[in-house]
């Protein structure tokens, strides 16, 4: 059960295992881009190419989709990527339904894990298959494995290294659940949760670009948003309206200012922004309604006395 590409890679590692696939549980096709094309998912795509039976319910809980289920008797489900379960899917396998989550648990428990890591500078940061039940992300662990995040890495990086090194731990985990030699351990308990890092989902308001903030929070938000959904800011130039503007690739430079937070200063090619405490240099950016570029490209055809908000 899965949707994008990072659930789509431990499909086929399963399948390249010689595992048995009953089926392959995806979300419906849905119209994507300027034309509203109907798209498939990665997943979807995938199944279709190894040939398996592909099931895309509107609703988990629809009694037909529930009896499909059922007259397959598969032994356990695997979810990555996915939808929320209703119980009456997840306690239907005999070995239960394990999910993949692409943090060490209890840490980073919600939708966007690997982004919530390098937006908060962590240095390392990891995979964990666990079994599913009621509250989520909070099942009996059944493997982790840990993995480095580098100071300039981006959640398009991470997430790409998460997606193969979780398909080998899928894989590991659902032959170790086969043949008996895996027991579940309940998640262990933080001296104080509420202190427990969280991976809320990710919206405008929590995508936009604090200059308020130290330099190294603004490049860690910057690289923890790139590619997607992006981190933003507004524009402000003389006379025209505010711009919504995309910030995707930063450097920290080891230096102070007494600019105020947000002003812009050009040195040659190179754009620098002002943060609280020092400075951010502009690599790759996306003004509104353009393409992605780098930063020196787009200041070559700006003439505007501008800063950020």
């Amino acid at each position: 059960m899965g949707t994008p590409a990072f659930a789509a890679a431990s499909l086929n590692a399963l399948h390249n295992a010689g595992f048995e696939i009953a089926a392959v549980v995806t979300a419906p096709d849905r119209p994507a881009g300027r034309g509203r094309i109907l798209r498939s998912s990665a997943v979807k795509e995938l199944a279709l190419q190894l040939g398996l039976p592909i099931l895309q319910p509107e609703r988990l809980k629809d009694p037909a989709f529930i009896a499909s289920l059922r007259a397959m008797s598969a032994d356990l489900f695997v979810v990555v990527a996915f939808r929320m379960l209703p119980e009456v899917v997840w306690a239907m396998p005999a070995l239960g339904t394990m999910n993949l989550h692409a943090s060490l648990l209890p840490s980073y428990r919600g939708a966007a894990p690997i982004n919530w890591a390098i937006i908060r500078g962590e240095v390392g940061t990891g995979i964990s298959t666990f079994l599913i039940r009621a509250e989520i992300d909070t099942g009996d662990i059944l493997l982790q494995e840990q993995c480095p995040i580098g100071p300039d890495d981006t959640a398009g990086e991470l997430h790409d290294r998460l997606m193969l090194s979780g398909a080998r731990l899928v894989v590991r985990t659902v032959r170790e659940l086969f043949d008996g030699s895996l027991t579940p351990a309940p998640q262990r308990v933080m001296a104080d949760q509420a202190t427990l890092p969280t991976a809320p989902k990710l919206t405008p308001a929590n995508c936009r670009i604090q200059w308020d903030r130290s330099a190294k929070h603004v490049h860690d938000h910057v690289r923890g948003l790139s590619p997607s959904p992006a981190a933003w800011t507004e524009i402000i130039r003389e006379g025209r309206p505010p711009m919504h503007f995309k910030v995707l690739r930063t450097r920290l430079v080891d230096e102070r200012t007494t600019l105020p937070p947000g002003a812009v200063e050009q040195r040659g090619s190179s754009l620098y922004v002002a943060c609280v405490e020092g400075l951010v240099e502009l690599l790759e950016v996306q003004p509104e309604g353009k393409r992605r570029m780098r930063a020196q490209e787009w200041l070559t055809g700006s003439r505007d006395v501008f800063r950020f908000t």
